[in-house]
């Protein structure tokens, strides 16, 4: 009989509710690493090559395998978890659903070596202990002390901090261990988080993602203080030949416009009005009259999207405060550095986080919304693109476009991000394809249960 086996859900890790071994109640492999130091962790590979593949249990009976994995450069020991998988069957007696027990080197829990193959040395030692696998902490070996790593979706939070410890030391640590070493050197609030902080986030989604099917995106185009749709570059109504094309109940809203109709669900429900067009468009950026952009914003608005989401963050925020703050005075800007270094397809390179008035690459926003969603739970940010104009020649770098992001962690810990632009939603990775070479500057606006946009 053949079957078919289709994957429906994903990997759980399954372990006794009474598993207390760390803060994070996380299965914990320590007891059983203990005993594998000569024949796993010191002896040549052609010596881990003879060792098959073994299933352990620690005393509170969670089951974890030990396997030796092999690629062109290293090799690994991997000391991992059970899981478990639920699958579909399909046989000649029809569809069934079962489990399968998988041990994955990546999930909470999961602990790995890795060793030169040259040589047989110990490189690192990493430990899995969230949802996503892109976040991990690791050792590596430098004289007599081992050094720490905290790894944030390819970025380093932390790089290279002295431990104390020696390297061998992490053959057989907890993972409790580790916290209580590393937790005044290393930024453990980035990584973890209450899940609970985040209904009002979730909540906002849900409206704004109730609301899309009737928005129109329309360039230009926003609903000013009085309700009525105008032209953001002018002030100025729309005509009705302007939007003879669009259904009459749309809403018709540029980038901008669509961002600024989220802000105004904050603000409408405490202030009973919206947000005014005029200080949105106030210049928040100077540049030298004789500078190259001096001269080229002289003739183009380089920093149009910018300047908006400075000023309706600021809005946002005098409107909660019930005082009017401009936005060097808001404290909206997002200009923190976590980050150190970069793992890419060259090795380890310098990062440079955060510039002035130009915000991050989009290369490092992943990683930047997990720390802000983790230092800063139920804050969502508008974000203003600067992007490559190819209208004109020579082109020109300029702030046009707008996005709104919402970061929060689900209820079983894991990151997510919506993004929505433009009147639709896209996923964060999409956002970071469609948008790979250039610069998004963050402003951060609090989420509210109390969110009616129109």
């Amino acid at each position: 009989m053949k079957k078919l086996l289709c994957l429906i859900t994903a990997l759980c890790i399954s372990f006794p509710f009474f598993a207390a071994y760390n803060r994070l109640g996380i299965p914990d492999s320590s007891e059983i690493r203990s005993g594998l130091e000569e024949h796993w962790f010191v002896a040549p590979l052609s010596e881990v090559r003879a060792n098959a593949p073994e299933i352990r249990a620690n005393d509170n009976g969670e089951k974890f395998q030990i396997r030796l994995e092999e690629n062109d450069t290293t090799f690994n020991i991997f000391v991992a978890p059970r899981a478990v998988v639920k699958v579909n069957v399909f046989s000649d007696k029809g569809m069934y659903t079962e489990e399968q027990e998988l041990y994955p080197g990546d999930v909470a829990g999961s602990w790995v070596l890795i060793r030169d193959k040259r040589n047989g040395k110990a490189l690192r030692i990493r430990y899995y202990f969230l949802k996503n696998s892109e976040v991990f902490i690791q050792f590596t070996p430098q004289g007599k002390i081992a050094l720490a790593d905290l790894v944030i979706f390819g970025h380093y939070a932390a790089r290279g901090v002295p431990t104390g410890m020696p390297f061998e030391k992490f053959y057989s640590a907890s993972f409790e261990d580790v916290m209580t070493i590393t937790e005044t050197k290393l930024p453990w609030n980035y990584v973890l988080s209450d899940p609970k902080m985040y209904h009002s986030m979730k909540q906002m989604c849900a409206v704004i993602r109730e609301k899309l099917p009737s928005i129109t995106s329309v360039a230009d185009a926003m609903y000013d203080e009085n309700n009525e749709l105008v032209h953001i570059s002018t002030g100025k109504k729309f005509e009705k030949a302007e939007k003879s094309d669009v259904p009459e109940k749309n809403l018709l809203l540029s980038s901008a416009g669509f961002v600024k109709w989220i802000a105004d669900g904050l603000v409408e429900p405490v202030s009973g009005g919206m947000i005014m067009r005029d200080p949105l468009i106030k210049e928040t950026v100077q540049v030298k009259d004789n500078g190259r952009q001096g001269i080229l914003s002289q003739k183009y608005d380089l920093f149009f999207s910018l300047n908006w989401v400075r000023n309706l963050a600021s809005a946002v925020v005098s409107v909660y405060a019930g005082k009017t703050y401009l936005f060097n005075q808001s404290g909206v800007d997002v200009t923190v550095n976590p980050f150190a270094s970069s793992i890419t397809e060259k090795g380890v390179a310098n990062t440079v986080t955060f510039v002035e008035n130009s915000g991050y690459t989009v290369a490092v926003l992943n990683s930047l919304l997990y720390v802000l969603a983790s230092t800063e739970p139920g804050t969502l940010y508008f974000g203003a693109i600067r992007g490559r104009d190819r209208t004109v020649s020579p082109e020109i770098m300029a702030f046009n476009e707008c996005v709104a992001f919402f970061p929060y962690f689900q209820d079983d810990g894991g990151f997510a991000c919506n993004v929505f632009m433009n009147g639709r939603e896209m996923t964060l990775e999409n956002f970071c394809y469609y948008y790979a070479d250039d610069f998004v500057y963050l402003t951060r606006v609090k989420s509210s249960e109390r969110f009616f946009p129109n």
